[in-house]
């Protein structure tokens, strides 16, 4: 892989990372069709560059950070894909060159969230609480929810499921406001795809070369700034919108692509 695959790689993934159709598989999909051969260090990339992306968190929501209650919430989050993440790892990474399952996890989530969708707006009524800080709203997410929503997102261990897209739904299914879970999502992002990342440089760093090191750092750095831009346009989308357009869209790629792939 060279600088010029690094930086549209940085750009998909800057892009897809909060929104819930899944960057993993757009990065797996573009990266099949641009001919990148799926080695490990490919897979590395993919995985480190995520973390790129999740560090735009940081950037806007560092006072969230700094708040213990909220940082409770996270680690409680985060205990089960911290758990299923170490003891799967070797088999997730095996599935990263899969195309095949990657676009069935697209198409049967765009499904699911195009029902989940269709169904919600008629069942519930999504109060969102914008006058308040993502702090408070967060704050008022009970350690239990926590859990479960940590639960949601460690079936995102399959690529082509959707980190963003499982905790966003299974938020949403227990009752969180919509902004309050989108927000909670974009926070264990953080220590979700820093385990990731930890794990990967530590297995695998000895084999990097100092070519491959600079393209890292180059699909990080645009991954980090793009998705700066991506997460001001979720939370203006999910204001007026839901994400019946995010699942048809899943639909429709994953339908094309295992037409032409």
């Amino acid at each position: 892989m060279d600088i010029f695959y690094a930086l549209i790689q940085g750009v998909v993934e800057g892009v897809t990372e909060f929104l819930p159709i899944s960057s993993t598989a757009h990065l797996v999909l573009t990266a099949h069709l641009l001919g990148i051969p799926a080695t490990n260090f490919q897979k590395s990339f993919e995985i480190i560059i995520q973390f790129g992306a999740i560090c735009s968190v940081l950037a806007l929501y560092w006072k969230s950070f700094l708040d213990v209650v909220v940082l409770k919430k996270l680690l409680v989050a985060f205990i089960p894909t911290g758990i299923i993440g170490l003891v799967a790892y070797k088999a997730v990474k095996a599935l990263l060159g899969d195309t095949t399952i990657v676009l069935w996890a697209l198409l049967v989530g765009g499904i699911l969230l195009i029902a989940f969708e269709f169904f919600y707006k008629k069942t519930h009524s999504d109060t969102q609480e914008e006058s308040t800080s993502p702090r408070e709203r967060i704050s008022n997410i009970s350690y239990g929810h926590c859990l479960l929503i940590g639960v949601f997102q460690a079936v995102a261990i399959i690529p082509g499921v959707s980190r963003a897209a499982a905790t966003i739904v299974g938020g949403l299914a227990l009752g969180i406001a919509r902004i309050t879970i989108v927000e909670f999502s974009f926070l264990l992002a953080v220590p979700t795809m820093l385990a990731a990342t930890s794990l990967d440089l530590l297995k695998n760093h000895q084999s990097f070369s100092s070519d491959q090191f600079s393209t890292l750092v180059v699909g990080f750095v645009v991954s980090f700034l793009v998705a700066l831009l991506s997460i001001r346009f979720l939370l203006r989308f999910i204001k007026t919108h839901d994400f019946m357009a995010f699942g048809i869209y899943r639909v429709l790629i994953a339908g094309l692509l295992f037409l032409f792939l």
